[in-house]
């Protein structure tokens, strides 16, 4: 935890690699100081087929799933600063989003709490 799914044009990922992406985002979500290394997940799937009202431009869109107990400051601060530093390496993709959506502790499991 947490887990940030990057979503993007397949363009995207001819102007930065994949990786340089997920690294950007893995980056910015480390600098927040809210997690450590080792808990953040971080995946890419980019799509050939979209539509974005009708047009064909470039995006990218982070949706962040992190556990409950972050106030709106703290998940502000994810956002500001993953969209920042996209920005920052991929200017001419005009549509960079995320969102941040809260696991719920009691009903969240993984395989290490069996």
């Amino acid at each position: 935890m947490p887990n940030f799914i990057i979503d993007c044009s397949e363009n995207v990922i001819r102007l930065k690699s994949a990786d340089e992406i997920m690294k950007e985002v893995f980056d910015s979500a480390l600098e927040t100081d809210l997690f450590t290394a080792s808990e953040i997940k971080v995946r890419i799937n980019p799509f050939s087929y979209y539509n974005n009202g009708n047009s064909l431009d470039d995006f990218i869109h982070v949706f962040a799933y992190i556990m409950e107990g972050r106030n709106t400051e703290q998940k502000n601060k994810i956002s500001k600063g993953i969209v920042t530093k996209l920005a920052k390496i991929l200017p001419e993709v005009p549509a960079i989003t995320i969102n941040i959506m809260d696991f719920e502790k009691a009903t969240y499991f993984n395989k290490n709490m069996i």
